[in-house]
Formats: structure tokens, C-alpha cells, sequence
């Protein structure tokens, strides 16, 4: 069985130099030597590249996972730093990408679940004062998103720049954003927001499978045809690690090999953005951000709370540390992220925890023509990041970050409601199935996955990762877990009378997390 765990892992003319006038060398000498240093200091210092990969758990090569090939990654992590320990605070797409945003978890930035077609849920306007772009932009950055986008509203998450390209090929999004990266007409650092569409489900069926429950393509082509300028890996299902979180069949396996697959062509956009970034001499002037917004998709990862939904890849590669190959156990999470970037970008008030440059929401949407503004903001204040900067942590691995993490789900696709709330630490980690009593909804994709169908089949009893079919359907209102000594979320300890102090510690843990954060589904603990 597979672990995301960390594992201890223009030239001169042609002239003749004795018939050549002392003036002339000196002055050819001193004119090349002036565009040289032109051509090396104008690109601008302090860049940013945030890649971000859709539903990807750590299972890359510099990760510990054996057969992943991830080349580019995994030199970027040996030139930076990977965290082993970074956690996403929700595993919905929209959700998760609104805290990534706005260093604010999910019940205070008011944006539950996906935000496309009917779903329809948005952050409170009121966030455009800690937006990142809006933020970057008021630091005096350049601008730009390409790929998946997945927030609202556009006025908070606004861009300068928005670029074409295509989130199943990352090589042609790294060209396409080339023009930008490179470009010296604006004098201003730039702040580059790369998302990808894979490893996301998606492109229909594998039809070649033999089996009647047949893989999702993971937004792979079928019959192994080649998106364009990419070397493609195909995986032998044989030979996948499987995770922890899930059964070892045949389905499961040639899901895996596709969403491997999937994983490799990421690899080699970063790798083109590499490129891209050495042969305009700004590599070392741009630090990069490698993450995923949560993890894979499949039961027991995307829109859970478990381990397999929350852990995700981390690597920083700043190039103003003398860090290299480094690893670091500090606990970090998604709200991290934006104060981070900002605080890199030189704007990020230490003794506020917000923007230096702040931007008072209320005289922007007057100004707009807005004359009520009524629940703009939920009732809250909008002031202060809910993370911290992890970059003392990237110039010293060695230092702590988070003692304590909070994570949460409500929503993802609108029909599936079903609230969670987790505290968890290095010891402990506590899930509150607020609805519980309800079975557990799934989103559509997943419901179809031919890995998850094949168990269901079975029946209630049938295994599925540390769980059987039915417990993963119906669950438990508290989930306790010792995971420092069970990383896997197998032994629910809530009913031991022996934890029963423990529970209570922790249920207060959370009960205060959710009044500090103003969660309405804090009543829940009286109202049901």
C-alpha cells in the first residue's frame, strides 16, 4: 500500500586588431559591455510563478512514489524546498481556490463550493481588500492568470492579464504565457497565476479497457494519441502503488495508470516554464510555487476531509536563499499561501497581517456606482489574513510554522451538502460530520468512477481502502484519529472511553476555531 508521507528523500565586427584605432576597441569594449549589463539587470527582481494542478496528491517522484516521472518537480524540489507536511483546508475545487486567493478560510471569504453554472456560490465582495492579484497589483506587480480560474467574483479575483490556454497542456500554456514572463517593455516584477486543468477527471472513458466498469481518461487522449508538443508516459496499471485510501483491483489500477499519465504532461509544463524562465535570465530573479489545490480524485480523497483529500505537494524554490534540496515538517496549510506571496512581493504589513497597501472596499464599490452596500461582507472584517508567511520557514527548514490546522467542507457541487470541520495537530485530528445521519454525497465524477462503482457492487460490505462500503457511505459524527501513530485514519478512537478526555480537548479545539472565524455552522453543536 502507497503513503503520501514523506520519505527520508551581437558579436564584434571581424577586424583586424593592429589596424584597429585604440578609440574603436575601447569604444566597441565599452558599448558591449554596457549592453551585457542592459541585457542582465533589466529583468526585473522578485518574480513570481504560482502553479497550481487540479485534485494531485503528492505522489511525484521527489515525494517518495517510485514509478511517478516527474523529472522537473523533483529538480525543483532539489533546488528548493518541499514541505512534507501542507494541507489544503477544503478538497473542492472552487472552494479551495477562493482560501489559495485570499489567505481566508471558506466561512469567513463566504465561498462554499463551486461557483460555475448553477452552483453559483462567490466570495463576499468585501474580499477585494486582501485579494491576492488586487493585492500583487497594488505592490506594484504585473499581473496574469492562464488556465483554470474557478472563483468569483472576477472584480475581487481580478487579473491584469488574462491568458489563453489550454489546462490539459501545460507546455502550450507555458508558451503561451512565454510573451508575458519575458516581457521588458513593463518595467514592474510579474506575478504569474498557472493553473492546470490536470489531473482533474475528465475526456470521457477509456474504450480499449477490457473491462465492463471502464477508467476515466484523466483528460488523457484516447488510443494514446499525443497532445501537441508533449512526450507522453503511459503507465502500466500492473505496476501503480496504490494509496492507502483505496482497494487494489483492476478498476482501481486503471484509473491510477490514467491520472499518472495525467500527472507526467504537468510535469512537463513546469519544465517548459523552467526553460522559458533560464533563457531570459530570470530563473534566479523568480520564485516558484509548485502545489495542488487538494487531492486526487477518487473516494477517499477529493471532497473529503481525510488525509487523501487534504495533503497535498508543496515546493518552494526562492532563489534569495541558499537553500537547496532541502525538506521541512513544518505544518503549513492553503490560508498560507497569499501572505506568503505578498510578503515575498515586499507587501505584507508584519504588525497587521494585510496588505501594506490596503484598499478600502467600501469607497471601491461606491465609487463603482454601488449605493447599498448591503452584506458586501457578511458582518465581517475584512483586515487581516487568516495565514501566516511561511518564508522565515523557506530561509530556515528547520523552524516550525502551524502547531494546530483547521480544514472544513460544506459544499462542492450544490446538491451535495454535507458540513465538516477538522482540527487536527501531530497527535491528534478530530473530523466533525456535522450531517452526520445523512449518507455521504458524492460528486458526480466520482460516483462514476469505475474504481469507486466496482466496490459499491459488491455491497455494504465490500472493502474500500480502511473502510468498507457502507461506513465510507455512512459515517460516525466525530472521527477521532491518533495520527502520529495512525496515518491511514483506520481506528476511530471517538467511542474509546479511554479518549473520552481527549475528544472533549479537542472538540473544544475546534468549537473555538469556529467562533474565532465567525462559522454560522457553529450552532450546530446546540441546535442538533
Amino acid at each position: 500500500m502507497m503513503s503520501f508521507y514523506p520519505v527520508p528523500w551581437t558579436p564584434f565586427p571581424k577586424v583586424h586588431p593592429m589596424k584597429t584605432p585604440v578609440p574603436y576597441i575601447l569604444l566597441a569594449m565599452t558599448a558591449c559591455c554596457f549592453s551585457t549589463a542592459t541585457a542582465i539587470t533589466h529583468a526585473a527582481e522578485k518574480n513570481v510563478i504560482f502553479f497550481i494542478t487540479d485534485d494531485e496528491s503528492p505522489t511525484l517522484g521527489c515525494y517518495g512514489d517510485k514509478i511517478a516521472q516527474t523529472p522537473n518537480i523533483d529538480a525543483l524540489a532539489a533546488d528548493g524546498l518541499r514541505f512534507t507536511h501542507a494541507f489544503a483546508t477544503t478538497a473542492s475545487c472552487s472552494a479551495s481556490r477562493s482560501v489559495v486567493l485570499s489567505g481566508l478560510h471558506n466561512h469567513y471569504n463566504g465561498q462554499y463550493g463551486h461557483t460555475h453554472h448553477f452552483h453559483k456560490f462567490t466570495s463576499f465582495p468585501a474580499v477585494i481588500g486582501l485579494a491576492l492579484p488586487r493585492a500583487m497589483s497594488r505592490t506594484g506587480y504585473r499581473t496574469a492568470q492562464i488556465g483554470k480560474y474557478h472563483v468569483a467574483p472576477e472584480d475581487v479575483f481580478h487579473f491584469e492579464n488574462y491568458l489563453p490556454g489550454n489546462g490539459r497542456n501545460a507546455v502550450s500554456m507555458a508558451n503561451n504565457a512565454k510573451n508575458f514572463i519575458t516581457d521588458t517593455a513593463d518595467e514592474r516584477p510579474f506575478f504569474l497565476y498557472f493553473a492546470t486543468t490536470d489531473p482533474h477527471r475528465g475526456g470521457g472513458v477509456d474504450q480499449n479497457s477490457k473491462m465492463e466498469l471502464k477508467p476515466n481518461l484523466f483528460g488523457n487522449k484516447p488510443n494514446r494519441n499525443l497532445w501537441e508538443g508533449i512526450e507522453e508516459v503511459f503507465y502500466n496499471s500492473a505496476k501503480v502503488p496504490i494509496p492507502h485510501f483505496l482497494s487494489d483491483t483492476t478498476e482501481t489500477r486503471e484509473e491510477l495508470a490514467q491520472y499518472y499519465q495525467s500527472v507526467s504532461r504537468i510535469d512537463q509544463g513546469l519544465g517548459r516554464l523552467v526553460e522559458i524562465l533560464k533563457a531570459a535570465n530570470l530563473y534566479d530573479k523568480t520564485m516558484i510555487i509548485f502545489t495542488s489545490d487538494h487531492g486526487m480524485a477518487f473516494s477517499g480523497g477529493k471532497t473529503t476531509t481525510y488525509e487523501g483529500g487534504l495533503r497535498v505537494p508543496f515546493v518552494v524554490r526562492n532563489p534569495y536563499t541558499n537553500q537547496r534540496g532541502k525538506t521541512t515538517s513544518a505544518m503549513i496549510s492553503h490560508i498560507d499561501i497569499t501572505p506568503s506571496i505578498l510578503d515575498f512581493a515586499g507587501g505584507l504589513d508584519p504588525e497587521s497581517n494585510g496588505p501594506k497597501k490596503t484598499l478600502d472596499w467600501r469607497n471601491y464599490y461606491k465609487e463603482k456606482g454601488i449605493g447599498r452596500l448591503d452584506n458586501l461582507n457578511g458582518g465581517h472584517q475584512f483586515d487581516r489574513y487568516h495565514g501566516k508567511s511561511w518564508l522565515p520557514v523557506v530561509a530556515d527548514p528547520s523552524k516550525t510554522h502551524w502547531d494546530t490546522i483547521f480544514a472544513s467542507h460544506t459544499f462542492h457541487e450544490i446538491q451535495m451538502y454535507y458540513p465538516m470541520r477538522v482540527v487536527r495537530d501531530n497527535e491528534f485530528k478530530l473530523i466533525w460530520n456535522i450531517a452526520a445521519g445523512l449518507p455521504y454525497p458524492f460528486a458526480s465524477d466520482l460516483w462514476a468512477a469505475s474504481s469507486w462503482q466496482a466496490q459499491f457492487k459488491k455491497g455494504m460490505d465490500a472493502p474500500y481502502g480502511q473502510r468498507t462500503v457502507g461506513e465510507y457511505i455512512n459515517r460516525p459524527k466525530f472521527e477521532l484519529f491518533k495520527i502520529s501513530q495512525d496515518p491511514y485514519e483506520k481506528d476511530n478512537l471517538a467511542t474509546d472511553p479511554k479518549y473520552a478526555e481527549v475528544l472533549d480537548k479537542y472538540k473544544a479545539k475546534l468549537k473555538a476555531h469556529q467562533k474565532l472565524m465567525h462559522d454560522p455552522w457553529i450552532m450546530k453543536w446546540d441546535y442538533e
